[in-house]
């Protein structure tokens, strides 16, 4: 629901053409969708993150387990970085 222009306030606003105003319940029910908009590309972009920083300390352990010489150690690293990979969201990779 919007309102039209006092009088007085067109004369302080000029000839710049209707201006809008709008209501408490108007305005706060915009904030709160533009809230929950700017909530859910934050989430969005943290959980993207952490998939980012997940893929690279699988490839840093891989590399890791690639210098080993083969044995327990290079196993165990192997085995840690295919741990780390599969935690990714197949979506993600």
């Amino acid at each position: 629901m919007t309102k039209e222009v006092s009088q007085l306030a067109r004369q302080l606003l000029g000839t710049a053409g209707a201006v809008e105003f709008y209501t408490q319940q108007e305005f706060d029910a915009a904030v709160a969708i533009a809230k929950a908009e700017i909530m859910t590309v934050a989430i969005e972009t943290s959980k993207r993150a952490i998939m980012i920083e997940r893929k690279e300390c699988s490839r840093l352990v891989a590399e890791l387990a690639n210098q080993e010489d083969e044995g327990e150690v290079a196993t165990a690293l192997m085995n840690a970085a295919k741990a780390i990979y599969n935690r990714i969201p197949s979506q993600m990779q």
